[in-house]
């Protein structure tokens, strides 16, 4: 979404919703994959019949108000990583955590700032006293550090992850979830369910949340201002998100292609 799809302004880009139209008379799914929370996705784009939402970096899958797969944390490590962020703060580390579970997400920092940083990707959220006290099944632990998360929170988070996956999904946001929860695993038990190849697959991303979807699909695209890893890995580079490069490489794509070349994929 962010560097991705969305414009500078951070909003979807009015020519998307025409091309959709056009996506779903052939055929052709889209599939939003993004670090936020399902409910986030659904409010920007509407309920879309069929469409398949990869929420959370894909520890969370739902299409048509469904929920294809959930990828929920051990709670004793929800509770170590919580203790360890705080610590982390008392130190001087300026950061928050928001737990992101299957009904909503939950935080403890209730200041405009951190409110403000999280509410474009959390829509659904509620203030708690206690984040060790949240009864919900816990998908991802997302954590935002007002400073440099690279060389910041994630070094000591990945060394209490305790064989857990954390990823950085901005200079700021990063992820904590299971291992084997990514946005790559869950495209491909999408394509699987739906019984479409990797082969009739293309994929968009900007940030290293996104590296392992492009293993998964015969069209991957890179931002042109993506993360320098993604554009070396991508087979292609799509033209930067602030000149609407996913909607411009659709256009061309489904140009190049026969109505009815698509069906199913």
């Amino acid at each position: 979404m962010d560097g991705t799809l969305l414009d500078a302004d951070g909003a979807i880009p009015d020519g998307l919703w025409p091309l959709l139209d056009r996506m779903e008379r052939r055929g052709i799914l889209f599939a939003p994959a993004s670090g936020r929370q399902y409910a986030t996705l659904e409010t920007m784009f509407g309920a879309r019949a069929g469409m398949p939402f990869i929420a959370e970096n894909g520890t969370f899958v739902v299409r048509d108000g469904a929920t294809l797969s959930a990828s929920v944390i051990d709670p004793g490590f929800v509770a170590r990583t919580v203790t360890l962020l705080r610590r982390l703060a008392r130190a001087g580390r300026d950061l928050g955590a928001v737990l992101c579970g299957t009904r909503t997400a939950y935080i403890e920092r209730s200041d405009e700032p951190f409110r403000d940083a999280v509410a474009p990707y959390y829509r659904s959220n509620e203030v708690v006293a206690d984040l060790t006290g949240v009864q919900d099944d816990i998908i991802k632990i997302a954590v935002y550090d007002f400073g440099d998360a690279e060389t910041g929170a994630l070094p000591a988070l990945e060394a209490g992850a305790e064989g857990h996956k954390v990823t950085l999904s901005t200079p700021h946001w990063l992820d904590v979830s299971n291992a084997d929860a990514t946005k790559g695993r869950a495209l491909a038990a999408l394509q699987k369910a739906l019984g479409i190849p990797a082969s009739r697959t293309a994929v968009f991303g900007d940030y290293l949340n996104d590296l392992d979807m492009l293993e998964h699909a015969g069209l991957s695209f890179a931002m042109a201002n993506g993360h320098p890893d993604l554009i070396a890995r991508a087979r292609f580079i799509a033209p930067a998100n602030t000149d609407h490069g996913v909607i411009t490489t659709l256009e061309r794509l489904l140009e190049a292609t026969r109505p009815g070349d698509e069906d199913g994929s």
